[in-house]
């Protein structure tokens, strides 16, 4: 009678390790993008949170984009027209091969970079640059797939009219919602007094797309005579910036403004964000442009930046990671060299603080799939991780 009883107990004891190998097996592993730094690695103390900024990726040239693939890769855009990548750790000494052709000039070249939602399945990745044309170029995205080193199926689904010599305002960050609608951002290409208020062009404009680039029926001038269809919102100087909120799903953006008024938004169906109508900035001769910071059927920003900081690149916190930076807005500063991390309340930012002070130009910041934040800088060119000490989270 024991030895039976023994061998029930053996047999389910066997069983339940079989099902939890199995287990083990099935559960999805996460990627591994960067192994932890050094112990002896320096800790900073912010406001709310002690971590380390853990160098990963040296030597790029003006780094503008960042996407994470799912064998714990990274792509990196470098803007004069390469497509980089970060594997196993280390930058492969080779370029990308298929990147679309690029007027690398001003703030023209290879841009944002975004993995299609649904990648593991159908492999679509989107490339935002300034594209040649009859008279100069424009803001353009490319969808493709990633084979080996190479791109293929290259489609251009969306290209900004009209082309023109004027090498800055490209604007150019994608994002998807969570219904998944493509936004793309395009600048006021340098006409603010003919583009930004006119539906019949394409610059000053946030545009929404299905992935393939047709237009959604429902999107808010398609059956205004004249009007481009693709055209989500208006009335913007030239946005850098494009996030999904982590718990309401809306899409917000930030603009640089011209001396002052750097903006941030939430983009909303058919509004006009009032540019060059309404401002909180004046002309780089100091010169007024408008007495006006507010008017009837134009949105006031959520926030807004005087003296300007000069916005590139943003991402919210919605990791784990970083539980005193929950739901906070990361924005990132190219003229003071610093990343803003912005307490978000209701809507506003009620509070902002200084990280990575003077380390360089923050062109971009993403939050990965592992739940650590990385950010793109010019001069040097680099790419940074924000690593919490194992210590930290003060105000816990």
């Amino acid at each position: 009678m024991k030895k039976i009883h023994f061998l029930l107990l053996a047999t389910f004891f066997l069983i339940a390790c079989s099902r939890e190998d199995t287990a083990l097996i099935n559960e999805p592993k996460q990627p591994v993008y960067f192994t932890a730094p050094s112990e002896s690695a320096a800790v900073v103390e912010s406001e709310k949170l002690k971590f380390v900024v853990d160098t990963v990726a040296t030597e790029l040239e003006s780094p503008w984009g960042m996407a994470f693939l799912p064998d714990g890769s990274m792509l990196i855009t470098e803007k004069p027209g390469r497509l980089r990548m970060v594997k196993e750790g280390k930058l492969m000494p080779d370029s990308i091969l298929g990147v679309p052709e690029v007027v690398a000039k001003g703030q023209g070249g290879l841009l944002d970079v975004r993995l299609h939602p649904d990648y593991e399945s159908n492999g679509w990745l989107y490339i935002s640059y300034s594209a040649p044309g009859d008279g100069g170029a424009n803001t353009a995205v490319m969808r493709a797939k990633l084979q080996g080193n190479s791109l293929v199926e290259q489609e251009v689904i969306f290209q900004a009219e009209p082309f023109t010599g004027k090498s800055h305002h490209f604007g150019s960050r994608i994002e998807f919602d969570d219904a998944g609608f493509m936004y793309i951002t395009v600048g006021d290409r340098g006409e603010r007094d003919k583009n930004p208020q006119s539906l019949e062009s394409y610059c000053g404009k946030v545009h929404r797309l299905y992935d393939d680039g047709r237009i959604p029926e429902d999107n808010p001038f398609v059956n205004e005579p004249d009007a481009i269809a693709s055209i989500y919102s208006y009335g913007h100087r030239n946005p850098q910036g494009l996030a999904k909120h982590p718990e309401t799903g809306a899409i917000w953006e930030h603009e640089h403004g011209p001396q002052g008024g750097d903006e941030v938004n939430e983009i909303k169906p058919g509004v006009n964000y009032g540019w060059p109508v309404i401002t909180y900035g004046i002309n780089y001769d100091n010169t007024i442009i408008t007495e006006d910071t507010a008017k009837a059927g134009m949105e006031q920003p959520l926030h807004y930046w005087d003296p300007s900081i000069a916005p590139c690149g943003m991402a919210f916190v919605a990791s784990d990671k970083y539980p005193t930076w929950k739901n906070n807005l990361l924005v990132g500063s190219l003229k003071f060299r610093y990343l803003a991390r912005c307490e978000v309340q209701g809507g506003s930012i009620v509070h902002e603080e200084k990280l990575l002070d003077s380390m360089g130009r923050m062109r971009a910041v993403e939050q990965g799939p592992d739940g650590y934040i990385y950010v793109a800088m010019e001069s040097p060119g680099q790419i940074v991780r924000i690593f919490p000490n194992s210590s930290s989270t003060q105000g816990q």
